[in-house]
């Protein structure tokens, strides 16, 4: 059987696997990039936008550890707007609607000048575990079918071999998409699903779940009364997701779009009542569960039976085609019902269909399985990121596939790993989550799910990250010459504050009134002043300066809880019933081995109590049996 070689495989081109291929290769990894088909490497399968509330604030995360979300958004956005202005600037997210036919082409140019990454049209059926001195380490894969973007021979049965492996399937694990009463296989529309990795996985001692989700109608924009609905524009001007774009009078490069609103009444969820029998999801096809916040139509119908409308957006996909997606009635109803949900929406009484809606089931890994890195525990060398691991969202999916990549690279050249914390970025929240709760339903990011969401705002994104990707190896030059001209600015106009005043007071207290914002302190600054102030920083110095007090606390906050955060638990704790602690806490800490006191306590099923028994467990030591048994 033939073999290559590579530091770093990645097995899947979506988001998640574009950005573990980026990462392992900003490190200098030599990667094998397999996917089934090349050409949908960075696809967004759903709805073509980017960012949004918490999404925005990790692609800007992303972006500043060098990854490349941002980029390919802001090079091919066509709408972009900042969310929630009206409220605190810990809550502004960033979101853009983005041409689907430009970015995969973006990213697809990217992954294609890197040297380093390696394209393998293939399937990815299973998985080589080999015994490396005293554990079970993945060593590479064994693929199927499909010929190299490269090269011209035929993959199958070639052998690919590596220091670690990184998984991102998606939705094609056995994926199975549901119309009504229709089912079809594959992962996503008009592609075939992975089944074999699921089989390898099983066969390999991993739990596995099953999670839905689901994608709406898609209308021809010329069928639509598009003038006659009401329009939504973005920002002028709009604020790009990237460090490295430059807010020029002609940025962002493509013409931009409104989207328009239109709604669902009364006659369209009274037909959908006398439907919800021939709905997967109500009539028994569909077991597994989808995502709460992002619910389908008929799933809003039933939960919000009070509710006589819902609102629709109907966004344009791409320049190059007529394609509109319908914002909010994701549904797998059958077509005949489909058909006359879009027609009963004002504006689209003519609506062409170009492509139904439907659900799609695929599996997963329980979560509980993986460590902050990414890396399984079960068997070190390989990484899962991305929608396997139970999650929802391109953002979501990139941000595991950041962290799994830089993890996979530096596992394989014998390199301590890189574990962001929960006050550095979302990022550290999701990694957190996943591997301290079960999730059961596809999870998602929220501004709520951040306690310290007052530090981990979108507009100071690069100061918390960009310093940590320069010392890891991931920032290029042009970023971090960037990063140290906004810090000198801002340095500089922290300064002019402490010496400024208004009417006698001094700027600093004038700037923590709560209407206090930043065009109040542009206008405030001296003109040429302001003009040497890159883009940006007159935002982030305002809120240092607004929230100042309440900064100072959480960060005092998490100074305290440091200690926790960064104390292992030792392996020797789970190799034995802890005596004092209930039932319910000792299944917990079984169930997920957290790594740190921190983990622990966030577990479901351990108390306070628990947490108190669990530390004076701890600091007795290893039992005497153990210490014999040993």
């Amino acid at each position: 059987m033939p073999e290559q070689h590579h530091d770093i495989i990645v097995i899947g081109g979506g988001h998640a696997g574009v950005e573990a291929a980026w990462a392992a290769s900003n490190l200098g990894a030599d990667v094998a990039l397999v996917t089934l088909d090349p050409s949908k490497i960075g696809v967004m399968s759903c709805n073509p936008a980017i960012g949004g509330v918490a999404k925005g604030q990790m692609v800007r995360e992303i972006d500043a550890l060098g990854g490349l979300m941002g980029r390919a958004a802001d090079a091919t956005g066509i709408m972009f707007k900042m969310l929630n202005t009206s409220k605190g600037s810990a809550v502004h997210s960033p979101r853009c609607q983005s041409d689907n036919r430009a970015y995969p082409r973006f990213i697809q140019k990217a992954i294609a000048s890197r040297a380093g990454i390696t394209v393998y049209g293939a399937a990815a059926d299973d998985l080589i575990v080999e015994r490396v001195g005293d554990e079970d380490r993945c060593v590479g894969v064994v693929l199927s079918g499909r010929e190299s973007l490269r090269e011209s021979m035929v993959n199958d049965g070639l052998t690919l071999r590596a220091g670690a492996v990184v998984l991102t399937t998606g939705t094609f694990m056995r994926g199975l998409m549901h119309t009504g009463e229709t089912r079809t296989d594959g992962g996503r529309h008009g592609e075939a699903p992975a089944v074999g990795m699921s089989h390898t996985l099983a066969r390999l001692g991993f739990e596995l779940g099953r999670l839905k989700t689901g994608t709406p109608p898609r209308l021809r924009r010329s069928t639509i009364d598009w003038d006659g609905l009401e329009a939504q524009w973005g920002d002028q001007p709009p604020v790009p997701f990237s460090d490295l774009s430059d807010r020029r009078a002609d940025w962002p490069p493509l013409e931009q779009v409104a989207c328009r609103i239109t709604s669902t009444n009364c006659g369209i969820h009274d037909y959908i009542r006398k439907n919800i029998h021939r709905a997967p999801m109500f009539s028994g096809q569909i077991d597994s569960v989808g995502p709460r916040y992002c619910p389908s139509i008929e799933d809003k119908v039933v939960r919000f039976a009070d509710r006589e409308s819902h609102h629709v957006f109907l966004e344009p996909e791409s320049h190059e085609t007529e394609t509109v997606y319908c914002n909010g009635i994701a549904t797998s109803l059958p077509k005949d019902v489909q058909d006359q949900i879009v027609r009963g929406m004002p504006g689209c009484e003519h609506a062409e269909i170009l492509m139904y809606g439907y659900a799609v089931e695929y599996d997963m890994v329980r979560p509980h399985q993986i460590l902050a890195t990414g890396m399984t525990k079960r068997y070190p060398g390989l990484f899962l990121a991305g929608q396997i691991n139970g999650t929802s969202g391109y953002e979501e999916a990139a941000g595991q596939g950041l962290i799994a990549g830089v993890n996979a690279a530096r596992f394989a050249s014998g390199q301590p790993e890189f574990v962001l914390g929960r006050d550095q970025a979302y990022l550290g929240v999701m990694m957190d989550d996943l591997i301290t709760k079960t999730p059961v339903e596809p999870y998602r990011m929220f501004t709520s799910r951040a306690e310290y969401r007052l530090l981990l705002r979108s507009d100071n994104a690069s100061d918390r990250l960009t310093p940590l990707a320069e010392q890891l190896g991931l920032a290029c030059d042009e970023r971090v010459r960037r990063f140290r001209e906004r810090a000198d600015a801002m340095a500089r106009l922290h300064q002019y504050i402490e010496h400024a005043s208004v009417d006698g007071e001094p700027l600093s207290l004038v700037m923590r009134r709560p209407a206090f914002r930043p065009p109040d302190l542009e206008a405030l600054l001296d003109r040429k002043f302001a003009a040497s102030l890159p883009a940006g920083v007159v935002e982030t110095v305002t809120a240092e300066r607004h929230y100042e007090g309440y900064i100072a606390r959480q960060t005092a906050e998490i100074k305290r809880q440091s200690e926790m955060e960064h104390r292992p638990v030792p392996d020797w704790l789970f190799e034995s019933r802890i005596e004092g602690l209930r039932t319910e806490a000792w299944n917990a800490l079984a169930r997920f081995r957290p790594a740190t006191l921190g983990q622990a306590s966030r577990l479901e099923g351990l108390s306070p109590a628990d947490m108190t028994v669990l530390l004076v467990s701890i600091k007795r030591g290893r039992p005497a049996e153990l210490r014999n048994a040993k």
